[in-house]
């Protein structure tokens, strides 16, 4: 094989969940080998992965052998850290064992939170600006991206429960501008920083696609609903509840505010085709509209 016919290889963490998988596609179709590490490879997500062209790998976060074989070799890696479902302290060791594993890997891009290096205080927030120091030091190039709130989980069950009944629901201001990035565009992003690793190799990036207030993203919602959506403010107690990590974000957005500067973004890497909010909304099926 010619240097020229050499196509990089990428293992993508998490490649069978939203995040990893958009990262996943979009290196497909950028012509890069991708190795989709996951620990279910028998399920529906690891064969739609293989359909595109993805070479499927058994790997497991708590099973650091594992990790080590499934990236020997490669040229890249797109790592990521999954906070819920268990405790930051599990997170930290997660993620800090997947960075060991590629210790021989070329470039490692790591995608943590926007704001997570500026002391939020938000757990899972703090438990991945943790894993970010810890790749700061390995001796690998690096580049860690920090996106803003997921326009994705807006299509989850506990958003579409407000929607069946015509209400857009957060705990924030009505008026509040927060910053949204689909996990398309998180991929898409990816995918453009690991074809030109020398070039982002040592940045830390905050990336969003689109700033809305809760009023506009209702907004939005009424047009792709066809039916009236309002935006109701929902009291962060009820969010405590059931989640003081959440309850802290959504404090410090409400308090603080991401600032990620979108036009820049825009601006600087407009081949990542950035989603405004009504533009990702429409591509969607809204089973509740």
């Amino acid at each position: 094989m010619t240097k020229e016919s050499y196509r990089p290889v990428v293992a993508v963490a998490g490649a069978t969940g939203t995040q990893g998988g958009a990262a996943a596609r979009s290196l497909l179709d950028q012509g890069f080998r991708v190795r989709a590490l996951t620990r279910t490879p028998g399920s529906a997500a690891a064969h739609a992965l293989r359909a595109l062209g993805a070479e499927v790998h058994a790997a497991d976060f708590d099973d650091r052998t594992s990790l080590e074989a499934a990236l020997r070799g490669a040229d890249g890696l797109f790592a990521m850290s999954t906070p819920f479902g268990s405790h930051p302290d599990t997170e930290v060791r997660q993620g800090i064992d997947l960075l060991e594993a590629a210790r021989g890997v070329g470039h490692v891009v790591f995608t943590s939170a926007a704001h997570a290096d500026r002391g939020t205080g938000i757990p899972h927030f703090e438990s991945k600006y943790r894993i970010e120091r810890h790749l700061r030091g390995l001796g690998v190039p690096w580049t860690i991206l920090g996106p803003a709130a997921f326009m994705d989980n807006y299509t989850v069950e506990w958003a579409l429960e407000g929607l069946r009944e015509g209400r857009f629901v957060l705990p924030m201001p009505p008026d509040r501008p927060l910053t949204l990035i689909p996990a398309r565009d998180i991929g898409a992003f990816a995918a453009h920083v690991l074809a030109r690793p020398q070039e982002f190799a040592g940045r830390r990036i905050d990336i969003a696609s689109d700033e809305l207030t809760c009023r506009e993203i209702a907004d939005a919602l009424t047009g792709v609903c066809g039916r009236p959506i309002v935006f109701e403010r929902l009291p962060v107690a009820h969010v405590e509840a059931f989640s003081a990590d959440l309850a802290a974000m959504f404090r410090y957005f409400t308090e603080v505010g991401l600032d990620v500067d979108v036009e820049a973004l825009r601006r600087d890497f407009p081949e990542t085709g950035w989603q405004r909010f009504a533009t990702w909304a429409a591509e969607r099926t809204w089973p509740a509209c």
